[in-house]
């Protein structure tokens, strides 16, 4: 049976990271570093697609497979073993994680050519796929936060991997360190909900604690606690209102990490966590609202600070953000099968982008301010083409990808009566085509503003293969997802609806099937992109005067989006800043000097003292132990007078 060897796809990328991790500084040649790490990936790709075949054959209600390792923890009532769940959703997970994984170790290939940590890097990148395939495909709660962990561990070793290097901020350590921080934080609201989840089902496996937790009542105070702690949990891993801030300054790592790590998986682990317990999700209607107004605004927020950045890594984080609120939003509406339909369609046109951001890097010698670009098609016809349909993938443009899984989380939500919500969603979407066509402008069709140093060149084909690729499935992607108002079948939503259905039933459906009211917003989706679109190569192609007339007009609200409205600069003053003094000033010089050094020094000046004294008895002179000796025995024999 295929599904049994799921746990070998999990296994491989860690031999990678052994082989490469302790062998390759000693193997040399680059390209079998590479193929390696590339290698162990792929055949987890290969696992996957067999898998996938075999649970195509079975019926819906017995896709589910469990495949159990060993006992890993027996304390008291807890008893978690290492074991896989293998059901629609952790092998469209699987797929996700090993194909546009191994896409993005080929191409990093290419990219990291000549660096002095390759091998290091590789090994990295292939520990980051363990962790990863461990989150998504575990069967309880720990064995996934322990993935959750490790892909925490891996973003801290790859963003700051050139760790000698400056950013705008300080170095690729200090961005590290804030993403491992801000995650940790997250990550308490994860810990707290595991605590809870063991607390009233006494089992931390999924398939024990969802059976258990279908007997509760919709509303349930517990349950509404542990949604909304794991809620928090995912606003850290995948970057959402208020714990989004680390995602933006990860853009300080290589390329291929930007678009492994920040693009296409581990900023999708906290949507795989609440669609994986999208029943508890929908015994706790309140948490679901959570989750759906924190997308929406996050979408929103984030589009509006991408509409003015220059850095073209910094245009696609705040993207990726935007497009994490849009996944968010569907989960909240209920329409979870939507979620993760764009979480699929996200991962080959974001992953595209930043591969071609990378190629453009690359090619500009390290340069990523787009004002600095311009006039790059004509020198990067391959690049230029895959980044323009991803770009349109993005923008939400029949009949790409982008179109159907963007368009289902919109009529999902106008349907489910969150007009609101449809409303945010649609206003994204024009930022969201706005902002990515100024980029294309900016970056490939504008007069060129680089200098005679510059001497843009195509990717090398280990670069430019993934990308023809990685457009391909931008284009066609959209293929497993095309709705019944469009003559499809919604192939996608149909393959997880045995995993969906329990929360789905409590949840009384995600809307109706009003095929022409469908076809009217898909009409209002396609041209609210199109206007964006429209505009965007208008002011930066043709009437450059409109954008600088207009920031001169609104210098607040342009200062406020440059600065990405203060909040680095909050966090710092309300949180950053009393930390660091409190520490310094309480901790370091009260605790630290005052009580500790106090008590470390003060030992030592009392033996010091003692033995001062004490050292006086030692003369030398053998008289006086004579006389020491004798007024110990008048002592002892008037002691024993006494009583």
């Amino acid at each position: 049976m295929a599904y049994e060897y799921v746990p070998l796809a999990v296994l491989l990328p860690f031999l990678g990271f052994l082989i490469n991790g302790f062998l390759g500084r000693y193997l040399k040649r680059e390209a079998l570093i590479g193929s390696i790490a590339s290698l162990m990936v792929g055949a987890g790709f290969v696992i996957g697609l067999t898998t996938l075949f075999e649970l195509l054959a079975a019926p819906p209600e017995s896709r589910t497979r469990i495949v159990e390792l060993f006992p890993w923890i027996s304390a008291g009532g807890l008893n978690v073993p290492v074991a896989y769940q293998v059901d629609p959703l952790s092998v469209t997970m699987l797929l996700i994680v090993t194909g546009v994984g191994f896409l993005i170790h080929v191409y990093a290939i290419g990219y990291m050519h000549g660096d002095p940590g390759f091998w290091r890097f590789f090994a990295y990148l292939n520990l980051f796929i363990f962790a990863m395939l461990n989150l998504v495909l575990a069967d309880n709660f720990l064995l996934l936060f322990l993935g959750w962990e490790g892909v925490g561990l891996c973003s801290y070793l790859l963003i700051g991997f050139w760790y000698d290097r400056n950013f705008e901020k300080g170095t690729t350590g200090d961005a590290a360190k804030k993403a491992f921080i801000v995650n940790r934080i997250g990550d308490f609201g994860f810990l707290i909900g595991m605590f809870l989840i063991f607390s009233t089902f006494g089992s931390l496996r999924f398939q024990t604690v969802f059976a258990q937790a279908a007997a509760f009542e919709v509303g349930s105070p517990v349950i509404l606690a542990i949604t909304l702690a794991l809620f928090f949990g995912a606003t850290g891993k995948s970057a959402q209102i208020p714990l989004f801030v680390w995602l933006p300054d990860a853009m300080a790592g290589p390329t291929p990490v930007s678009a492994l790590i920040h693009a296409a998986t581990m900023v999708t682990a906290g949507v795989y966590m609440v669609a994986r317990c999208s029943l508890l999700y929908a015994l706790a209607p309140a948490a679901l609202t959570v989750v759906a107004v924190i997308g929406a605004c996050t979408a929103v927020f984030a589009a509006t600070i991408g509409l003015v950045q220059n850095d073209i890594k910094k245009v696609l984080a705040y993207s990726t953000i935007s497009q994490l609120g849009y996944m968010f939003l569907a989960l909240g509406v209920g329409a979870f099968s939507a979620g993760i339909f764009h979480v699929m369609t996200h991962a080959f046109f974001k992953a595209l982008l930043f591969l071609g951001a990378g190629s453009v890097i690359h090619a500009m010698h390290d340069e990523q301010d787009i004002q600095r670009m311009g006039g790059l098609k004509a020198h990067m016809p391959v690049t230029y083409w895959t980044f323009f349909i991803a770009a349109l993938a993005i923008a939400g443009i029949f009949p790409l990808s982008g179109f159907f899984s963007k368009d289902e989380i919109l009529w999902k939500a106008f349907s489910g009566g969150h007009g609101v919500l449809w409303a945010m969603g649609l206003a994204g979407a024009f930022m969201t085509a706005f902002y990515m066509f100024r980029l294309v402008v900016l970056t490939f069709e504008a007069e060129p503003r680089w200098g005679k140093d510059k001497h843009p060149h195509e990717a090398p084909s280990t670069m430019a293969v993934p990308l023809i690729i990685l457009a391909v499935l931008s284009v066609v992607g959209g293929i497993a997802g095309i709705p019944a108002s469009l003559g499809g079948g919604n192939a996608i939503e149909h393959w997880l609806e045995p995993v969906f259905r329990p929360a789905l039933d409590k949840l009384g459906g995600t809307g109706h099937e009003d095929h022409t009211m469908e076809l009217v917003l898909m009409a209002v989706s396609v041209s609210v992109a199109l206007s964006g679109i429209w505009l965007a190569r208008r002011w930066y192609l043709r009437k450059k005067e409109i954008p600088e007339a207009l920031t001169a007009r609104i210098p607040g609200i342009y200062r406020l989006l440059w600065n990405k409205y203060y909040v680095d600069e909050a966090y710092d003053g309300a949180i950053v800043t009393p930390l660091q003094k409190g520490s310094e000033k309480l901790l370091w010089k009260v605790v630290d000097v005052g009580v500790i050094d106090w008590l470390v020094n003060g030992s030592a000046r009392a033996v010091g003292f003692v033995s001062r004294g004490l050292r006086l008895l030692q003369t030398g002179a053998a008289q006086s132990y004579v006389v020491v000796f004798i007024l110990g025995v008048v002592a002892i024999l008037g002691w024993l007078l006494v009583h």
